[in-house]
């Protein structure tokens, strides 16, 4: 049982009180003695700590994030997604608590059994339709009587938007999102047993002026497996850098001794006007800011590396490497 830690105002008041009487020491032991009861619903079982729905509201909020850009590029129009909260409930109750006319998109996760339910306010789906249709994005309700044509839009825009969810969860595990079927009428949907714990993410969601919620429905059966990779620890091992074969290390430096590298040896510098420049001619002297005593710059890739001396070699132009390179301030020290 978890131990409740007071703070430091609440303990001097404690004292305060029992110096003063107002507290009897023998009450407060005799409340210790008594037996604490704490009712318990067994029909709300609660199957997730919270640390795992701390992760799992992590996971989520980076879909959300995905998902706002993929909207936004989409549907060309302000959109907005954040996670409103993450709560474990019986399915019955969550069926109860969205609108009996509604969008639902189940889809399976593989290679995760069971499926999954992502049930967007009518609001926010007409909403998106209508931007795809070249219109303001406004929102009409009639889920009633969809056409055809309008469950096909609704259908596809969602199914491209699994790839979001598959990526959130990409660090914790491979799945393959595929959408399954397309619902309007929850009572006709029964994915698992009333009393099943499942976990709700609601997402409040803005399309251009219109607003409302998506929900996500995860069953406990679907995260089962993965439940032991949802806790701190493991995210904190995950972290964590795993040691690298020897192999890979040769092989990794024998590929970077392969690579090319632009050098050049800089013989000096100097500022002229664009009148000068267009004034020069044959013989003409530019004076550099090198001093002929001071060595050369060696640039490797743009970047100062060494400092060189000029030479030849075999009738060729060459450089020698005098020390690595060290700025101005540093050669007058």
């Amino acid at each position: 049982m978890a131990e409740e830690v007071l703070s430091q105002n609440e303990i001097d008041s404690l004292l305060s009180a029992l110096s003063t009487g107002e507290m009897d020491a023998e009450e407060l032991k005799n409340e210790e003695k008594e037996r604490k009861v704490r009712s318990y619903d067994f029909k709300r079982a609660l199957r997730f700590s919270k640390d795992q729905i701390r992760s799992l509201s992590r996971i989520h909020e980076n879909f959300s994030r995905l998902l706002t850009t993929y909207f936004s590029a989409h549907l060309r129009t302000y959109v907005n997604i954040e996670v409103a909260s993450v709560d474990q409930l019986p399915y019955e109750e969550f069926i109860r608590s969205i609108p009996t006319m509604t969008i639902l998109n189940i889809f399976s996760v593989s290679p995760l059994e069971g499926r999954i339910l992502l049930e967007t306010n009518p609001n926010v789906a007409y909403a998106m339709m209508d931007r795809v249709l070249g219109g303001r994005g406004s929102s009409v309700s009639k889920v009633d009587n969809l056409t055809e044509i309008e469950t096909t839009i609704m259908s596809h825009l969602f199914e491209k938007a699994l790839d979001n969810y598959q990526e959130a969860w990409g660090s914790i595990v491979e799945i393959d999102p595929i959408l399954e079927e397309f619902e309007v009428n929850p009572q006709f949907l029964q994915m698992v047993s009333p009393n099943e714990t499942v976990v709700v993410v609601s997402l409040n969601t803005t399309i251009g002026e219109s607003s409302g919620m998506i929900n996500i429905c995860i069953p406990h059966v679907v995260l089962e497996p993965i439940i032991p990779k949802l806790s701190v620890h493991y995210w904190m091992q995950k972290q964590q850098p795993k040691d690298r074969d020897p192999g890979e290390y040769e092989a990794l430096a024998k590929t970077i001794k392969g690579a090319e590298v632009d050098m050049k040896a800089l013989l000096g510098e100097s500022n002229i006007s664009i009148q000068q420049f267009l004034g020069l001619k044959e013989n003409d002297v530019i004076r550099l800011s090198q001093q002929i005593d001071r060595p050369m710059t060696l640039k490797v890739d743009n970047t100062q590396k060494f400092h060189v001396q000029p030479g030849t070699i075999k009738n060729h132009l060459a450089v020698q490497v005098l020390e690595d390179y060290r700025g101005e301030a540093e050669r007058n020290e």
